[in-house]
């Protein structure tokens, strides 16, 4: 089964189809520390680094062959928090014309198309109408829906929007929901301890903590944990810190050491969030900006915790500067949840088939 993956980001989405059993043979993104993630741990995948608007489709695949056209275009302008630039005037608010012409060009016999909850009220739904006919009127079944990352084995409370479609008028129904979720706490508790500013590649788990069945598929066959770096966050930062419980934000912490806050009501209520142990986490968007704070420890989430959280496995690793790999992380598909839409999308068409 070929894929191909376009904005694929650091491959959440590959990763997930790849565990599902599909073969992605291309990748396309334009940002080069992203790519560079995407090339290290897809390394059989041709990670074409360009704007999206210069390539050729039929340059990368007959039409017809592809089993799968998967992607989420840049959402920042469809998302509800982004007031700047949540209008027609931002050129990557038109980049879902891309994915309908690689459909056009391509052909695949299945599509999945990601993005904020958002786009399903973007310019009053017009938007998400538009793509929808576009796909009906090149043959395409589909159906779409808004998942929790927390439904799907994911310690995240995560809602994106997908939309699956294929040309074998096959009726999809999105996969079910699992009956438990999984906490902060089983995902990142048997990941070493670390101070503010840590940098640490390699450091053994924690001793005497047994992994949870979760942490145990993230682990793998690892032996140690890696990429344990936290940003550094100034003293006055780390002292607002303390004021925080599992659970609260800036609210939490004293009026005396907010004075460089001019006007507190525009505050967004995940910073300075603590995330709570025994919950899944708040999402983990641009999680430095953000500022989440460790469930126990005065410090932000480390990359590997970060990465556990959005079900990446402790052997993916992250390219480029903490900037850039906190970025990666917060853009990321959940690759767990990925691989429960493919895995179902696979089983509908094997029981068309018969």
């Amino acid at each position: 089964m070929l894929g191909i993956d376009l904005f694929s980001g650091a491959g959440g989405l590959s990763l997930g189809a790849e565990w599902a059993g599909i073969e992605v043979s291309h990748a396309i993104e334009k940002d080069i520390f992203s790519a560079k993630t995407y090339k290290t741990n897809h390394p059989k995948t041709n990670v074409i680094v360009s704007k999206i608007q210069d390539i050729d489709p039929v340059q990368i695949a007959k039409k017809g062959e592809v089993f799968i056209l998967f992607g989420g275009p840049p959402c920042q302008g469809f998302s509800t928090s982004n007031r700047k630039t949540r209008n027609d005037d931002n050129t990557n608010n038109s980049l879902f014309r891309e994915f309908l012409r690689f459909t056009m060009e391509l052909f695949p016999e299945w599509i999945l198309f990601e993005n904020v909850e958002g786009i399903t009220n973007y310019n009053n739904g017009k938007t998400l109408e538009y793509i929808k006919q576009s796909l009906e009127d090149l043959g395409y079944s589909i159906n779409s829906e808004i998942l929790y990352a927390s439904d799907y084995g994911v310690p995240q409370h995560r809602n994106r929007f997908f939309l699956v479609g294929n040309r074998k008028n096959i009726p999809f129904v999105f996969p079910e929901k699992s009956t438990t979720s999984i906490s902060v706490g089983e995902a990142i508790n048997d990941l070493p301890i670390l101070n503010n500013g840590d940098t640490f590649n390699h450091l053994p788990y924690r001793e005497g903590i047994q992994p949870s069945t979760y942490a145990k598929k993230m682990r793998g066959k690892s032996k140690i944990s890696i990429q344990n770096i936290v940003s550094r966050n100034l003293d006055y930062v780390i002292e607002r810190y303390k004021y925080i419980q599992q659970g609260q934000n800036w609210k939490a912490i004293p009026s005396h050491l907010m004075l460089n806050y001019k006007n507190k009501n525009n505050c967004h209520s995940g910073i300075y969030k603590r995330l709570k142990i025994d919950e899944p986490s708040i999402v983990i968007s641009n999680y430095r900006k953000n500022m989440l704070i460790h469930p126990v420890q005065n410090r932000g989430l480390s990359v590997r915790e970060a990465a556990r959280i959005q079900s990446f496995p402790d052997d993916f690793i992250f390219e480029g500067s903490i900037h850039y790999i906190q970025q990666q992380i917060g853009n990321a598909v959940p690759p767990l949840l990925a691989k429960a839409i493919f895995e179902q999308i696979l089983k509908l068409d094997a029981n068309y088939g018969n």
